[in-house]
């Protein structure tokens, strides 16, 4: 399957949602939270979107260049739809966060809860170090894992 990942639009919008919503980070948004927080990111410039040869939206990834200690690329969302899971799509989308970022940094950061230990395992399995824990980031009893890549 060819995959091309290109800045998101508002036309991708419920793609995305949709994308968010059927993920373990789902979770963490309240009814509208997710439009609202994506409209944002998508008018900043910040998510892009991988599509297949018929510009079907497969999944999204947020990132945000300074956003890590207002110095580093940080990987804030990654989200594929379930119906297009386990193609390397995700990986398509890491590497193009990587490649993006690397032009300007050489320290890549994302955060991984503990409820989500399979994507813990994969950003292990490309490079990523769990640097630090942060108890309660997002939502109380849930521990976040700070994850580093230096390339």
């Amino acid at each position: 399957m060819e995959i091309n990942i290109i800045k998101a639009k508002n036309e991708y919008l419920v793609d995305c949602k949709i994308a968010l919503e059927e993920s373990e980070l789902g979770r963490y948004f309240e009814e509208g939270e997710a439009i609202k927080s994506l409209s944002e990111g998508i008018s900043k410039g910040e998510i892009f979107v991988a599509l297949n040869e018929e510009s079907v939206c497969l999944g999204f990834i947020w990132f945000i260049i300074n956003g890590a200690f207002h110095s580093y690329p940080y990987l804030h969302i990654i989200a594929v739809k379930e119906e297009f899971r386990n193609l390397g799509i995700g990986k398509k989308l890491l590497k193009h966060f990587e490649e993006t970022a690397c032009k300007t940094s050489s320290k890549l950061f994302l955060v991984v809860a503990d409820f989500n230990p399979r994507a813990k395992q994969l950003y292990q399995s490309i490079g990523y170090n769990e640097v630090g824990i942060i108890p309660n980031l997002y939502k109380k009893g849930v521990t976040e894992y700070l994850m580093l890549k230096e390339i």
